[in-house]
């Protein structure tokens, strides 16, 4: 999705600290959530900050974060029940939070399919729900299956649950042999206002709004618990299917209708970007009176073989869009300003607030991003908010980004207190004492401290547990920071988890003697620590916290080198701008020269270095999987694209080689099979005859890609 105005109109010092406080956002609501069973934020409020992630993230591409979450969907599934792979993977929706989100939706949509502005591209458009989403697979018409959404490839199975929602049928009327209705649970305002008067009454917890009381209740181990709360379903897509439901969207929901789903009635269809938005407008309008909780509105391209060939992101369909409902602001006083200091050392400055609620939800912390934030200007002295700098007892104006992020968006100057004073931003650690430096280019000032600064030292531990990385149950946050702090039983880099059974042995079994702790505690414990052991190449990669590396960038590299050994040799002897295996790393379609740096930086140096060589000695590396069909004439081949093409685009193209098993490169080397070159193709082409690569041209590689 194109970025909103706002965030172009970002530098790369604002970005960056958004980024930062984004991560520690979708932390901390999904450990709310599954760890701690008490949502802080709704599903859709986390979706709006997963995207808003990712929006500053195709804008600012270097300054992506190792902990980026923009490549998770959701989060991953509770073990408290059996969990299921989605046969078709449940993705999320980028979000526009603007008129002008919605024009470059449809714009970058007609970019991709060469289409010009006289050709008309029918949309579905309606109401996005704020509920659970949930996946319902049938089976000769009869259902078999209903399954959370998860982290998107994995959820969890609440088929019991589902057949006590009065609007899911058990019997689907003509239906295919296969079919996977998906769509949202959630419960309306008269009837979530009920449940928690009775439980009031009752002296028992009360919901904190309907889709926490939604969520809940789809969630209980006993579906008679979840008969007795009023959900309803509303069916929007589908997954799997043995044969099409029809040739447009519409006319899908029309027959999931008469199948006996229950569907929006405010989904309509519109003619183009003027019809969208004046839906938009009207459902907004009666967004109080529906009756249920609703954040924005969903437009969908109509025609299904538009959306086959405009196809998907990693996380998301390029041929849909939530366009959220505008935040709310609320002034409050600012009560003082902490520093706190991120894995990388970033100092990241938080306004801690007067209790106030926006949007729903009570704030009492916003981010203030950098110094140059607070100060009223940029790095190149332009002015922020009118030039006006933020202290200690003034009131602001606070609003949540997308509905969820917390925010100063302005000073009232006229109310600031007469001896209030210029906040100055410390260039010292206040973890560690270190000093905090700025360096030319960077957007934030950093601890200079490294893996001896605490601060840096445990989050980098907690990144390794997280739920992407190692996911070890048992040790999260806390008992990290118990261990950390043991003089016996420390845990100061990550070798110091595969070796804690053995140091509490020699200890005379102590760890059971501690708080929160017991034999069966202990026990299961170790048990998943010894679980982990065995990991695959792309989460170890992703475990490893290096600068600029997240998710996707690590499973990229995994795709990429297949094997610990050999990634290991290859970036170990790697020399910065220079050198065949220099080459081939910043070759990997995805890889640019500064996430390349940093790799060949952390394993050049001798601490960290010495980490990650302790740490694998205590593994089971698994090598990467090829996740295609290997019968594939491309399966395992490497793939150059240069030049002009004029039959699909060039993200078109590298869709198609990818789900076909190919490697897409951006350059031309020793290890490139075949090189596709339009009109225009210059040196790449030239240097694929050089060396011998075989260099086909647009008609030739549809014709391949046709018989694959």
């Amino acid at each position: 999705m194109p970025a909103s105005e706002e965030i172009r109109n970002m530098n790369e010092v604002e970005a960056s600290a958004e980024l930062a406080r984004l991560a520690a956002a979708l932390a901390r609501a999904s450990s709310a959530y599954h760890s701690d069973d008490s949502p802080e934020i709704s599903d859709a409020e986390f979706d709006a900050l997963f995207e808003r992630n990712k929006e500053i993230e195709s804008i600012f591409p270097h300054l992506k974060r190792p902990d980026s979450p923009s490549d998770r969907i959701g989060a991953a599934a509770s073990d408290t029940f059996a969990k299921v792979t989605h046969s078709v993977r449940m993705l999320s929706l980028a979000n526009a939070f603007r008129e002008d989100d919605v024009r470059n939706f449809e714009e970058t949509i007609r970019r991709y399919l060469k289409l010009d502005d006289g050709t008309p591209i029918g949309y579905t458009c309606e109401p996005k729900i704020d509920g659970l989403s949930l996946s319902l697979r049938y089976e000769s018409g009869r259902l078999r299956q209903a399954a959370t959404r998860g982290d998107g490839r994995i959820g969890e199975n609440v088929t019991a649950n589902a057949r006590t929602i009065g609007d899911i049928p058990d019997i689907a009327r003509r239906a295919p042999e296969v079919m996977e209705v998906r769509g949202e649970v959630y419960m309306g305002h008269s009837d979530f206002e009920r449940i928690n008067a009775r439980a009031t009454l009752e002296g028992s917890r009360t919901f904190a709004n309907p889709r926490n009381a939604a969520a809940g209740s789809l969630r209980q181990l006993d579906p008679d618990v979840t008969r007795s709360r009023p959900l309803r379903f509303y069916a929007y897509g589908w997954g799997e299917l043995s044969e099409p439901l029809g040739r447009t969207q519409y006319e899908a929901l029309q027959r999931l209708s008469d199948m006996g789903f229950a569907t929006n009635p405010l989904t309509r269809l519109c003619d183009g970007l003027d019809d969208m938005l004046a839906h938009y407008s009207g459902i907004e309008a009666r967004r109080a009176t529906l009756g249920y909780d609703i954040d924005g509105v969903v437009y969908k391209v109509n025609d299904l073989e538009l959306q086959r060939r405009l196809g998907f992101r990693t996380t998301t369909p390029r041929w849909a869009i939530s366009h959220k409902f505008p935040a709310e602001m609320a002034w409050t006083r600012l009560r003082a300003i902490d520093i706190q200091v991120g894995r990388t050392g970033a100092l990241s400055p938080v306004a801690r607030l007067t209790p106030v609620t926006v949007g729903g939800v009570v704030v009492s912390n916003a981010t203030l991003h950098n110094e140059d934030y607070i100060s009223g200007l940029d790095a190149c002295g332009n002015p922020i908010r009118d030039g006006k700098d933020i202290r200690v007892g003034d009131w602001v104006r606070i609003y949540r980004a997308g509905d969820v992020i917390p925010k100063v968006a302005d000073v009232d100057l006229g109310r600031r207190p007469e001896r209030a004073k210029r906040f100055d931003f410390p260039t010292v650690c206040p973890e560690c004492g270190s000093q905090a430096v700025r360096e030319e280019g960077d957007a934030v000032r950093r601890c200079t401290g490294g893996i001896a600064c605490p601060a840096q030292a445990m989050e980098r531990l907690k990144h390794f547990v997280s739920r992407a990385a190692f996911d070890i149950e048992g040790l999260g946050a806390k008992q990290l920071e118990m261990f950390y702090r043991d003089e016996v039983l420390g845990i100061r880099e990550p070798a110091d988890i595969f070796t804690l059974a053995q140091r509490d042995a020699a200890s005379g079994g102590k760890l059971r003697d501690r708080e929160g702790f017991g034999e069966r505690s202990v026990r299961n414990l170790f048990q998943a620590i010894e679980e982990r052991r065995r990991i695959s190449l792309n989460r170890l990669i992703f475990s490893l916290g290096i600068r600029h590396v997240g998710e996707s960038a690590s499973r990229l590299l995994a795709t990429h080198y297949g094997s610990w050994e050999i990634f290991e040799k290859r970036i170990g002897s790697a020399k910065a701008g220079e050198g065949p295996e220099w080459e081939d790393l910043v070759a990997v379609d995805g890889v640019g020269q500064v996430m390349a740096t940093s790799l060949v930086a952390a394993f050049s140096q001798k601490m960290e270095r010495g980490s990650i060589d302790r740490l694998v000695k205590h593994l089971d590396v698994r090598d990467m999987e090829p996740t295609v069909n290997s019968d594939s004439p491309l399966a395992g081949r490497t793939v150059v694209f240069t030049g002009t093409l004029n039959g699909m685009t060039r993200a078109e193209a590298k869709a198609r080689a990818e789900s076909l098993g190919a490697k897409v490169s951006g350059s031309v080397s020793a290890r490139t099979d075949l090189v596709v070159a339009g009109p225009g193709s210059g040196s790449k082409a030239g240097k694929a005859h050089e060396l011998g690569v075989m260099v086909i041209d647009e008609n030739a590689w549809m014709e391949l890609v046709t018989k694959a």
